[in-house]
């Protein structure tokens, strides 16, 4: 490589070129540790992967201020626990979070209704305590989305709104 005219050089030095080395270096393998082999692995508490999962927080400042909590609960609480319900929901259709996966989530446990049905309330108040917390409370947020059932969280968001809330207990699979 050429040197700048002001860079002091000696001028009875050699021209330094290419000279081949005897070590080749082995071939590049991805063998890391964290890799995974075959599929995503799924159960209890693993969670489900997703494109873009970030943008879940965007639309939950977005619909916050529609979110209706009761007395001793914490809307909160209540966003935490349906951000992790509308990320397995846009998981399952393998694409990122969209204002009707939250709409779900928070129709489905009552948080969008002006007068949730009581047993419902009283259900969901000792789930959601505490999760926004997610540091301490991990294992109670996995709870809240394991909850959801699959056929519910496939169902279009017009149709959940139309089941609740005469049919809650349908949509959260207690019956």
């Amino acid at each position: 490589m050429a040197a700048p005219k002001f860079a002091p050089t000696d001028p009875t030095d050699q021209p330094r070129g290419y000279a081949p080395t005897s070590h080749i270096p082995p071939a590049w393998v991805s063998n890391r540790p964290g890799d995974l082999e075959g599929r995503q692995p799924v159960g209890r508490l693993l969670g489900r992967q997703g494109p873009d999962q970030g943008y879940v927080l965007r639309l939950a400042r977005q619909i916050e201020p529609k979110v209706r909590v009761g007395d001793d609960e914490h809307i909160e609480d209540a966003v935490a626990g349906a951000v992790g319900v509308a990320l397995r929901r846009a998981s399952l259709f393998g694409r990122a979070p969209v204002i009707h996966d939250l709409t779900i989530a928070l129709t489905v446990w009552g948080y969008l209704s002006d007068e949730p049905p009581g047993e419902l309330v009283a259900l969901r108040r000792p789930l959601f305590e505490g999760v926004a917390n997610t540091t301490h409370h991990y294992t109670e947020s996995r709870a809240i989305v394991d909850m959801v059932p699959e056929p519910t969280l496939r169902m279009s968001h017009n149709d959940v709104a139309a089941a609740f809330p005469a049919r809650w207990r349908v949509l959260l699979g207690l019956d």
